[in-house]
């Protein structure tokens, strides 16, 4: 089954008054490069939910956002209400003694600075937290997984219409290779006779045989056609031809050029252009197969 790179996918799953969230991204790349960020204190999970989103995406620019919502107020952090008492009376007196002017906000700002004014308590994490986390990466990785085998078929088909259009031009060819030959024996022929010499006719004959066949592209198209029905068995036949189609498409590039190399025909090389055109387009939808 043909799948893109590109894609998105959400998980989600609660436990207790907390609904975690797990976003992955994913864009093209040769190897999976997978960036996780969430919250520190969930940190013991991401091992588990690299290795689901691993397993799952294979390859890929990946980034994954894991955020938690809770419905009641959760902070570890608290105000040690006697050690600020003990700060504000401080400041007063001082500013008192030195007939300094106390203003309110002023004061709050300086104390709250002062040292385990605010104090952070170290909260447990559950199990059943950490089991919600590694669900909710199931499932984004799941429905990514999904949104890349349905963007993978609209490729697939763009790309399988270009080999098509390909081998039309590659048929197209054909008349104006036979016309061709025609053509370069009454010029070579001509521009003898303008220079008015004798010449020998079954010499001649052997020079333009091997001349024209110089210019033959039979190897050419049969070495193309063969590209062609390739790259459709391996679309058809693998799971994950991302790279062997690209290599596939530098093959057809090759035959492609070498024909242009020998057209030597205005509307051979016309042609030549068009597939040109519709091979470029393949190398960079190739880039997005999986």
């Amino acid at each position: 089954m043909i799948k893109s790179m590109t894609g998105f996918g959400k998980g989600e799953a609660v436990c207790g008054d907390k609904r975690f969230r797990v976003e992955l991204r994913s864009l093209n790349s040769k190897q999976l490069d997978l960036s996780i960020k969430l919250p520190g204190r969930y940190r013991q999970v991401e091992a588990e939910v690299r290795s689901i989103v691993t397993q799952r995406l294979v390859r890929g620019k990946v980034d994954c956002f894991i955020s938690v919502e809770a419905q009641a107020a959760d902070t570890s952090a608290h105000i040690n209400t006697a050690v600020f008492k003990a700060y504000a009376d401080e400041l007063r007196a001082v500013c008192d003694e030195n007939m300094i002017a106390t203003d309110g906000d002023a004061l709050l700002m300086a104390v709250m600075r002062m040292p385990d004014v605010v104090t952070t308590e170290e909260q447990s994490v559950g199990d059943d937290e950490l089991a919600a986390i590694v669900e909710a990466a199931r499932l984004a990785a799941d429905e990514l997984d999904g949104f890349r085998v349905q963007e993978g078929a609209i490729l697939i088909a763009d790309l399988l219409k270009r080999i098509d259009l390909i081998e039309k031009y590659r048929h197209e060819v054909e008349p104006y290779e036979s016309a061709r030959v025609e053509t370069i024996k009454n010029r070579i022929r001509e521009n003898l006779e303008k220079l008015a010499v004798d010449v020998d006719n079954n010499r001649l004959e052997q020079e333009m045989i091997f001349y024209i066949e110089k210019l033959d592209i039979t190897e050419e198209k049969v070495r193309l056609d063969n590209h062609c029905a390739y790259f459709r068995e391996v679309a058809a036949t693998e799971d994950a031809p991302g790279r062997k189609l690209g290599f596939i498409a530098q093959e057809l590039g090759r035959e492609i050029n070498t024909m242009g190399s020998k057209s030597n025909e205005a509307n051979m090389q016309r042609l030549v252009v068009m597939m040109k055109d519709e091979l470029e387009k393949i190398k960079e939808q190739v880039l997005n197969i999986l």
